[in-house]
């Protein structure tokens, strides 16, 4: 949700270049979803988000579309708090059917978590 609804301009053309790939790659318009606008997201949130999306990197590179696939199922819209891309929506994209869509999801999820465990960030319960 904080991505989403940050102002979408007054960016250089660099910043953006430092979106996730899933974003510059299938650009989401928020008028078009929906027509008002979201209240810019307080630093904090936007620090966390920083830190969320760099967990993306513990998905190895060879296994881009585990990688894609997490990104794009994390983007939430901002006002309606839904996903943007709901599990079939998200299949399509990706050419595949919505189950084995959410297996990978899981799989990436897991690569991430198991990346977190060994660096010490989750500790076992």
């Amino acid at each position: 949700m904080t991505l989403l609804a940050l102002p979408q301009s007054g960016f250089s053309t660099a910043a953006r270049g430092f979106w996730p790939d899933m974003l510059r790659d299938s650009f989401i318009d928020l008028p078009a979803l929906g027509a008002t606008r979201a209240p810019v997201p307080p630093a904090e949130r936007i620090t966390r988000m920083d830190e969320a999306w760099a967990w993306l990197r513990f998905i190895p590179q060879e296994r881009y579309v585990l990688r894609r696939i997490v990104g794009m199922r994390a983007l939430v819209h901002p006002l309606t708090e839904r996903h943007v891309f709901p599990w079939r929506k998200l299949g399509r994209a990706m050419g595949a059917d919505h189950r084995a869509v959410q297996r990978w999801h899981a799989d990436g999820i897991d690569l991430i978590v198991t990346a977190l465990h060994q660096r010490g960030f989750i500790f076992p319960a």
